[in-house]
């Protein structure tokens, strides 16, 4: 049985958000990447207080798929160390959950 996971991170621009977005999904690593922003995040880095605008992905995808997403993530992120952080779907639209991994790699 297959697990639909939620991967969240964030980018410093919209520009890289949309790159992120059209690689996991080309490569059918997400079956979709919804992304929102911008946002402030208020957050420490290097002993300080730093502020910033970020747009946040949501990415859609498997458990099994996890691996490959961080590892694309990381190697096209802009920060020394991105959030990725995978929240599992405990429950959704049987329909929505079957087209989302239908629509992946593996």
């Amino acid at each position: 049985m297959s697990e639909a996971i939620q991967v969240f991170t964030t980018v410093d621009s919209e520009a890289a958000a949309q790159k992120l977005s059209a690689v996991l999904v080309k490569e059918r690593f997400a079956a979709c990447v919804q992304v929102s922003g911008p946002i402030t995040s208020t957050y420490w880095w290097q002993g300080q207080l730093e502020t910033s605008q970020e747009w946040l992905c949501i990415i859609k995808s498997e458990r099994s798929l996890y691996g490959v997403l961080e590892a694309v993530i990381k190697q096209s992120h802009p920060y020394d160390v991105p959030e990725i952080l995978a929240m599992p779907v405990v429950a959704g639209n049987k329909d929505y959950l079957d087209w989302l991994i239908a629509e992946l790699k593996f």
